[in-house]
C-alpha cells in the first residue's frame, strides 16, 4: 500500500494495536507471524486475538498509535496479499480495459503490475514499503519480466515518476484517505494521467459488514472525488479478496475517463 501520511492512522488500514495482560502467539499466518503483548493484527484476522481483542466494542476508524510500518507488515503477509492480482482488476485485463504504459498505485508484491508486463505493456508499480518493492523486484527479476518497473514513492506525489500513464491502477489505496487527503491523492493520480487514460480502482464498500479493515466507501464518494477532471464511466459492485475472515469482501469497482 503506498502512503507516507495515513490521517486515521493504523486503523485506516485495519492494522490495530491491543494491549493485554499476556502475550500469545498466533498459529493464523494469514496474520502477523508473532501477537505479542502489544499484539498487531488485522482486525479480526487472528482468531486467537479476535477473543481478546474486544474489538466490537471499539469506535470504528479512531487514529490508534503507534502505527505499524507497511515495511513490518511485509515482513509477514499482509492481509490484503492473496498471492495474485485481485479477480476484479484482472478481468479488466480480459475487456481490453488495461492498456499502454500502466501505473499500479500502491503494489505491494507487484502481482497487477507483474500481470501488466506479462501481457507486453510496459508496466510500472509503486509503493511506500521498501520491502514489498524488494519482493516486487525480485519477482519481476524470477519471472523475468523486463517491462516491470519497480519504485518506493508517494503516492500524494506521483510526479515524482517524471511520466505520464495511460492507465492506472488502484487496490484498495482510495479507500485508506480522510476526505481531505482523498481528494489529494485523486489529484496526484490526475496528474500523471493521460488525457482520456483509465483509472480504475477497487475500495471496501459501504455493504461490507463490520468495522474492521479500512474505510468504507460510498458510491457517492468515488462520484465525489471524480467530479472535476474526470468523466466516471462505472461503478460496479464487486468482490475484494482477502486471505483472512471468509475471504470475501463487499466492494466497488469504478472506472474513470481523464477528462482534463
Amino acid at each position: 500500500m503506498v502512503i507516507d501520511r495515513l490521517s486515521h492512522g493504523a486503523d485506516a488500514i485495519g492494522l490495530v494495536t491491543r494491549r493485554r495482560p499476556g502475550g500469545h502467539r498466533c498459529n493464523d499466518d494469514r496474520a502477523l507471524q508473532v501477537c505479542t503483548a502489544t499484539a498487531t493484527v488485522w482486525r479480526r484476522g487472528c482468531a486467537s486475538a479476535r477473543q481478546t481483542a474486544h474489538v466490537a466494542t471499539d469506535p470504528p476508524f479512531n487514529p490508534i498509535s503507534p502505527f505499524v510500518s507497511f515495511d513490518e507488515v511485509y515482513r509477514g503477509t499482509p492481509p490484503w496479499e492473496i498471492g495474485r492480482p485481485q479477480p476484479a482488476l484482472l478481468e479488466l485485463f480480459e475487456a481490453g480495459q488495461v492498456s499502454g504504459r500502466v501505473l499500479d498505485v500502491g503494489c505491494g508484491t507487484g502481482e497487477l503490475a507483474l500481470t501488466a508486463a506479462s501481457r507486453g505493456l510496459q508496466a510500472t508499480g509503486v509503493d511506500s514499503s521498501v520491502e514489498a518493492i524488494a519482493i516486487a523486484r525480485q519477482r519481476a527479476v524470477d519471472r523475468g519480466l523486463a517491462g516491470a518497473r519497480f519504485e518506493v514513492a508517494d503516492a500524494m506525489d506521483l510526479s515524482v515518476l517524471d511520466t505520464i500513464f495511460d492507465t492506472v491502477m488502484d487496490s484498495g489505496v482510495f479507500h485508506l484517505f480522510d476526505d481531505a487527503d482523498r481528494a489529494r491523492y485523486v489529484e496526484s493520480v490526475g496528474r500523471v494521467t493521460a488525457i482520456g487514460g483509465l483509472y480504475h480502482m477497487l475500495v471496501f464498500s459501504d455493504a461490507a459488514p463490520g468495522h474492521w479493515g479500512p474505510r468504507r466507501i460510498r458510491r457517492n464518494d468515488i462520484e465525489t472525488a471524480l467530479a472535476d477532471g474526470w468523466d466516471l464511466r462505472s461503478v460496479e459492485p464487486c468482490i475484494f479478496e482477502v486471505n483472512i475472515v471468509d475471504g470475501r469482501v463487499k466492494a466497488w469497482r469504478a472506472t474513470a475517463v481523464r477528462s482534463g
